[in-house]
């Protein structure tokens, strides 16, 4: 297997974004897909939530799951165009979503998720077991996002965002950065009539919705 890389900043957001996989479990796989010029890779956290980061460059052949530890220590020691990112980890067992049929729900700027996902490791903290959180606390709908009201005459319905999709957005380093641009860096909100997409400069946060309602559009 080869995954070859468009440049080093593609390299780095690769890399960047597989280690965080591994500091939240060093036993993770990687599903990597290769499309359209882009290598995408997702993985599943201990939040029971995937995460996702897509790079310019393709794969050979285009689709396999790898551990997340051999292709970061990959993508650390070999600079060279093309990488090898060690043997196949397997099936790979969880659902991914569509690639399409997506409706944007809207923009909530970054720093406000920040602040809820800061409250909830701080309850997190107080409350956690010998299992970690209570799956209660991780369950707990802290934001649910509505269209614009502007944009009433495409109306989608609300979209509920729990607790756990925050922690895996902390936990993976999407949040929490102001920019370059000196503009606040905002996390576009995304549905189907099954999952929740959450898109951040560094990555998106993507889980099954709770409850599997169609979107509704005119």
């Amino acid at each position: 297997m080869t995954i070859r890389l468009d440049d080093a900043t593609e390299r780095d957001d690769l890399g960047a974004f597989t280690a965080r996989v591994v500091r939240l479990d060093q036993t993770a796989s990687m599903q990597l897909r290769s499309a359209g010029g882009f290598v995408t890779a997702w993985a599943h956290t201990p939040f029971d939530v995937l995460v996702t980061r897509s790079v310019a460059g393709s794969m050979e052949p285009a689709q396999r799951a790898v551990l997340a530890s051999s292709l970061l220590t990959s993508l650390a020691v070999d600079r060279s165009e093309s990488v090898d990112p060690g043997p196949a980890a397997g099936p790979w067992a969880e659902e991914l979503p569509p690639d399409g049929g997506w409706s944007v729900v809207d923009d909530i700027p970054a720093g406000e998720l920040d602040s809820l996902a800061e409250r909830g490791i701080a309850l997190a903290r107080e409350h956690a077991g010998p299992m970690g959180p209570p799956a209660s606390l991780l369950d707990q709908t802290v934001l649910t996002v509505s269209p614009p009201s502007g944009d009433a005459g495409k109306a989608v319905r609300a979209v509920k965002v729990q607790m756990r999709v925050l922690f895996a957005m902390s936990g993976m380093g999407f949040l929490g950065d102001s920019g370059t641009s000196g503009q606040e860096p905002v996390v576009r909100v995304s549905a189907t009539g099954s999952w929740v997409r959450l898109d951040a400069r560094y990555g998106a946060v993507v889980r099954r919705r709770l409850t599997s309602l169609p979107l509704l559009t005119v």
